[in-house]
């Protein structure tokens, strides 16, 4: 991507959706717009559009070279000042990838530094606090207590929280959040960053809780959306279970919503590729983090790599939505997935990653794709 954050005249992009015209003003941006963000539509009554991120690898295919490259850029705008230890919490189930690799980034220069992430998926152990994304397709999201007792003391310590979610539009999820961390007992904070990649909250989480809260982002800006108050309502299939499902989850093999403070490439560690093959690695709702760290040793070992994941989120086709696949969630949780523009055929070889048994995915998503399923086994 060419970088250079551009602070010229405001740059304005618009859709014209449906339900009525978005229009967008880009501030600032640290590399060009269109190589970060996309419109498109959400089948959600509650909120028309969304922002389709370019190198995030969730519902558009991206390098892994150029997700990291968005990571540690990121990262690099976090306050270097920030007192520790610093709590780094990804917001399920978008950007729980995107906040591990902010993480990973930010752990090259702070050793007091912990990951953690929002769930859908309880996985049985102690609950730490719950709060709300009101606009969402699955609103509820959990946070857990830290097993590890060093790791649950630096949490319960923290006294600078790192906020990462894909992107912010009103800043509420990010109040919300604050405030549960707040109630439950983290009462050592002492600063907050709201982390995003693009933010069209134009400061509203610090204007709602003070000066102790700062941003950073890649592309800053606001939006406006005329909405066309006529237009027929989208019919939204119901995909905001938060329950443990059929195929129960192992705290132990956690990657994230337990806590973590080091990221292990363990998965498939003996799979080959060929120089130039066509790979598409698949992560499975908010199981990404492993899957891309496999995804970014094949690019290294000369294959010609993507990495994207199944979602719950319902997206209507049209605008960057090139193609969509419905299957049955891989957590026997009874919800539909989706797979957003990846085709059949498109690759030499599909990889789908999940932490649940390879009989837990939709034997229609692997027939369709002519994938093989990789289990974690770690």
């Amino acid at each position: 991507m060419n970088s250079g954050n551009s602070k010229t005249e405001p740059k304005v992009l618009h859709a014209n959706l449906k339900r009525g015209r978005l229009e967008v003003e880009v501030n600032a941006s640290t590399f060009e717009p269109q190589a970060l963000f996309d419109f498109a539509e959400r089948r959600n009554p509650k909120r028309a559009f969304l922002f389709v991120s370019r190198v995030l690898g969730r519902h558009i295919p991206a390098r892994p070279s150029l997700m990291a490259e968005s990571f540690n850029a990121l990262a690099a705008k976090i306050p270097a000042d920030l007192p520790g230890p610093v709590l780094v919490i990804g917001m399920a189930e978008t950007a729980v990838g995107l906040g591990a690799g902010v993480h990973r980034a930010l752990s090259q220069t702070r050793d007091d530094s912990l990951y953690l992430c929002s769930s859908r998926h309880p996985t049985g152990s102690e609950l730490f606090a719950r709060f709300e994304e009101e606009h969402s397709h699955a609103s509820s999201h959990l946070l857990h207590l830290p097993q590890d007792a060093h790791t649950r003391e630096m949490m319960l310590n923290a006294r600078s929280l790192v906020l990462v979610d894909d992107e912010a539009s009103t800043g509420n999820t990010f109040i919300n959040l604050s405030r549960a961390l707040a109630e439950a007992g983290l009462n050592s904070v002492e600063r907050i960053v709201t982390t995003t990649l693009t933010d069209w909250s134009r400061d509203a989480v610090r204007k709602a809780m003070g000066d102790h809260v700062s941003s950073v982002s890649l592309l800053d800006g606001r939006y406006t959306f005329d909405e066309d108050t006529t237009a027929e309502l989208p019919q939204m299939p119901e995909v905001g279970s938060v329950a443990q499902g059929d195929w129960a989850l192992d705290a132990s093999r956690d990657w994230g919503r337990m806590g973590v403070r080091e990221h292990l490439d363990t998965l498939a560690p003996d799979l080959q590729v060929a120089p130039g093959e066509r790979v598409l690695v698949v992560g499975t709702s908010e199981f990404v983090w492993r899957p891309f760290l496999l995804a970014e040793r094949l690019e290294r070992a000369g294959a010609d790599v993507r990495f994207s994941s199944t979602s719950r989120s319902p997206i209507a086709l049209g605008h960057c939505i090139d193609h969509a696949l419905s299957f049955s969630d891989n957590y026997g949780l009874g919800i539909p997935n989706f797979l957003y523009n990846v085709a059949p055929g498109q690759f030499d070889r599909v990889l789908i990653c999940s932490e649940t048994p390879a009989a837990a995915v939709d034997p229609a998503l692997v027939s369709a794709l002519n994938a093989q399923v990789i289990v974690d086994e770690q």
